[in-house]
């Protein structure tokens, strides 16, 4: 949880003061924002100079190709279920006499694309696909017409970054490994036989415009997919254990539900085969209790009752059936014995892979992308790879120094390789706690080990500098993790009628559960947090029972943050030396939007946070704001909103909170703002930086007309699959012990946008697998930023997250924002 700073003060500062109260319509006629051209980005101010020379390689591989390709529009009637099988069905019948013998990519919808043209303009073709067996029930499926109409619709001259080349040899390269591989948005995956859950190994591949030219990335990929098998038998997987109408236990049946949400199955009773159904979850009941929804005859048979009658098939009675749904009901019933898996399914559960060595995870890449040059598509379309990854020229950044409580035997500490601890340390400010209770709903957690673990945990806050009283209010309660939310509001009501006497709240509930259940989580912070405000620490059964100072010391980091203490600073930020932060008073907002999953319901919004400092010139404490928004809205709605109350309207929203709350804590107007943004897709780029722009420039002048701080604006992106790797392996001082890269390796050339300023940070210290950077792309910087400046501020900011003792991957502002949703 993120807490406001507590001291007030008045709004004035530097710039005179602000008014916080109701204002007028705020003017839409912000000359910055007559700047704003769409599609026209940031260009690069320079490369950076600061820390040492550091030569890592990329995944990345220099690309040459013919600058022709002929674009064919097609057209298929009637619209088949596999548009790629009637291709394919035609390649084979006119491939070498009609189409003249042109190998073809077919992006699977309405464009083909071809090296040189075909002997036509226009022509229709007539493709019939031949008979199938219903593999499921073995049944003849008869032979299906179709006509094909392909039309020349466009040649294309010039360069791969134009939009449309962009998407030819995409589908190009795509088109090399189709027949091969099974394709997941941009990854192929090789088929793996057998039953039950399968890692199934692959790579990704995409095309991008680089300061080197045109380059290819590769990465390997790995995802978990079903095989085709009964459901029993993958849910007995799964739990590791029989399914022999035995019921499922609270967190059997949370686990199930997750694992299997959105899997696609056949009901093998129901003579259409072919129908399909989706899964939504598991009941709470089992089927001898459950009534029966495709019962329309109003007699309240359960489930079982209704197998039996219906299809003579005796079912397990204590087991939970499937909640599934299809085009024609919402919600259905369905028992797990009678239903199967029969295509091979992607699933969000995630089997344990043995993390590559980076040196190993190098060579599969460059495995992967040898035979690239001699496949015929490739050859077709003049398309030739470099066949070594790209050496980079980047640098390590120095890291900041941290500065502790002067009380510690050690107040200032340089981290060495992204890692410090609190040995001899205090935390800068020790928070409070002089009212707690602990509730433990992990079973094979015994009373004894429970309190044992609260006692550690009490003295190592003290020993790291917090006030935190002994004893809790009343002794540890074990409960059920079933009946979350009447527990927790009893014993809430237990508490406070020992301490509302006192005129005392809890300041702290220390919760034990018993695995990583995102669910049973999720419930105690919302009933918590919303409920009944109350500050909550949830700690996991295997290191409750393992009780490893390293664990008891980020606990007690993580309970101090959120009871409004500080652990730690930058130096830099103390003695004024923070870029472009230090000489003005600075706000620094980090936000992001999280979605639904699937099977969440059409009606679950879409979450936005925002999270903001509140302090200056340290940048440690933070407030966080959630709002909820339409579904899949990638766009920030609530950052400024007016509101007409009759009188005039009333603005309001995140941003304008968030400054008003920045004013009275530091008692400074903030005249710059840098706003960190969660990544958005690339078509809608443009977009969000319009609207989100326009909203912080909209909050600012709603304050006063004439209050126009500076905007920076910053996107980033996680989730994507460049790869930077050591460039000797041999020398152990260029290296991090895993085999990774420097934490504070930076990389703004070659596999960089040309012009665009964009750079891509490595901040922490990998300790498993293949590091992976984080990109950050300016989208709009009034500030003016110098590459130094940034990516020195960016990094620093990855020192000071306060749940841990190490320098994270991500700028602790946006991983800010993802913890508040």
């Amino acid at each position: 949880m993120v807490r406001k700073n507590k001291n007030r003060h008045s709004s004035g500062g530097r710039g005179g003061r602000i008014g916080s109260g109701p204002s007028s319509t705020v003017s839409c006629s912000i000359p910055e924002l007559q700047k704003f051209v769409p599609g026209e980005s940031l260009k690069r101010p320079g490369f950076v100079s600061a820390g040492e020379s550091y030569i890592v390689k990329a995944n990345h591989f220099k690309l040459t190709y013919n600058e022709t390709l002929c674009r064919y529009h097609v057209l298929i009637d009637p619209k088949p279920t596999s548009a790629g099988d009637v291709m394919i069905q035609l390649a084979k019948l006119y491939g070498q006499s009609r189409l003249g013998g042109r190998l073809r990519a077919y992006d699977g919808k309405k464009s083909l694309y071809t090296s040189r043209p075909f002997p036509f303009t226009c022509e229709a073709f007539k493709v019939t696909l031949p008979d199938q067996e219903n593999i499921l029930c073995g049944l003849p499926r008869g032979k299906r017409h179709f006509r094909v109409q392909i039309t020349l619709d466009k040649v294309l001259f010039g360069r791969i970054d134009s939009e449309e080349f962009y998407q030819a040899f995409n589908t190009i390269l795509r088109e090399l490994f189709l027949g091969r591989y099974c394709l997941v948005g941009r990854s192929f995956y090789k088929s793996q036989p057998g039953e039950g859950l399968k890692n199934c190994c692959g790579f990704y591949q995409r095309i991008q415009n680089t300061q080197m030219g045109i380059s290819l990335n590769i990465d390997i990929s790995c995802k978990p997919f079903i095989n085709p098998l009964p459901v029993i038998n993958l849910v007995a997987l799964l739990l590791n254990r029989d399914i022999s109408d035995d019921p499922f236990d609270f967190c059997e049946r949370l686990k199930v539900s997750k694992d299997l949400c959105d899997v696609e199955v056949n009901f093998t009773l129901e003579k259409n085969a072919d129908k399909k159904y989706r899964i939504t979850g598991l009941t709470s009941q089992g089927s001898s209790q459950l009534p029966c929804p495709c019962d329309d005859s109003g007699t309240g048979k359960t489930v079982v009752e209704y197998f039996k009658e219906t299809y003579r098939r005796t079912i397990w009675s204590r087991v939970p059936c499937l909640k599934v749904r299809d085009q024609e009901k919402p919600t259905t019933y369905l028992p797990m014995e009678v239903c199967e898996i029969s295509d091979a399914k992607q699933i969000s559960y995630l089997l344990s892979v043995a993390c590559q060595h980076p040196m190993d995870h190098e060579k599969t890449i460059l495995q992967t992308v040898n035979p690239y040059n001699e496949d015929p598509h490739a050859k077709e379309f003049g398309i030739t790879f470099e066949n070594k990854l790209t050496i980079v020229k980047g640098r390590v950044l120095p890291p900041p120094v941290l500065k502790f409580n002067d009380q510690g035997k050690v107040k200032e500490f340089l981290p060495k390789v992204g890692k410090w601890n609190m040995r001899l340390k205090q935390m800068v400010k020790g928070g409070e706690v002089n009212t707690w209770a602990c509730i433990n709903f992990a079973s094979d957690i015994t009373h004894a080990a429970a309190v044992a673990f609260c006692d550690e945990l009490a003295v190592m806050c003290v020993i790291s500098g917090m006030n935190f009283k002994g004893d809790p209010v009343l002794p540890l309660v074990n409960a059920k993790p079933n009946h979350v939310r009447p527990f927790l509001k009893k014993h809430y009501q237990r508490f406070m009628e020992i301490l509302r006497p006192l005129h005392k709240e809890l300041d702290l509930l220390i919760v034990i559960l018993p695995d990583k259940n995102g669910t049973l989580y999720g419930d105690i912070k919302r009933i918590c947090e919303t409920d009944l405000g109350l500050v909550s620490q949830c700690c996991l059964a295997k290191h409750v029972l393992k009780m490893k100072p390293q664990y008891l010391t980020n606990i007690a980091l993580k309970i101090n943050m959120k009871v409004g203490g500080r652990n730690t600073v930058l130096l830099d930020a103390v003695v004024g030396n923070l870029p472009r932060v230090s000489n003005t008073p600075t706000i620094i907002f980090g936000a992001d939007v999280s979605h639904p999953h699937h099977g969440e319901g059409r009606s679950s919004p879409s979450i936005a946070a925002v999270v903001a400092s509140q302090d200056w010139p340290e940048v440690t404490n933070y407030a966080g704001l959630v709002r909820p928004q339409a579904r899949h809205e990638e766009i920030i709605q609530g950052l400024f909103n007016e509101n007409d109350c009759g009188s005039g309207c009333i603005s309001g929203g995140m941003i304008k909170e968030h400054l008003i709350s920045f004013m009275r804590s530091t008692g400074h107007i903030p005249r710059r703002i840098i706003f960190y943004r969660d990544v958005v897709s690339k078509g809608r780029l443009n977009m969000v930086l319009e609207h989100e722009l326009s909203a912080i420039k909209k909050a600012c002048a709603s304050l006063d007309p004439i209050y126009n701080p500076q905007v920076t604006i910053i996107m980033v992106q996680k989730q994507h699959h460049t790869r930077l790797f050591a460039g000797n392996y041999g020398v152990g001082s260029t290296i991090f012990q895993s085999g990774n890269v420097l934490p504070g390796t930076v990389v703004d050339k070659e596999i960089c946008h040309p012009t665009d300023f964009d750079f891509y940070l490595c901040s922490h210290a990998g300790t498993k697998g293949v590091s992976r950077p984080v990109r950050y792309h300016v989208l709009w910087d009034e500030n003016n930023f110098t590459a130094n400046a940034l990516q020195i501020l960016t990094n620093h900011l990855c020192y000071t997250d306060a749940r841990c003792t190490s320098s994270v991957s991500i700028d602790h502002i946006v991983t800010m924002g993802l913890f508040s949703l």
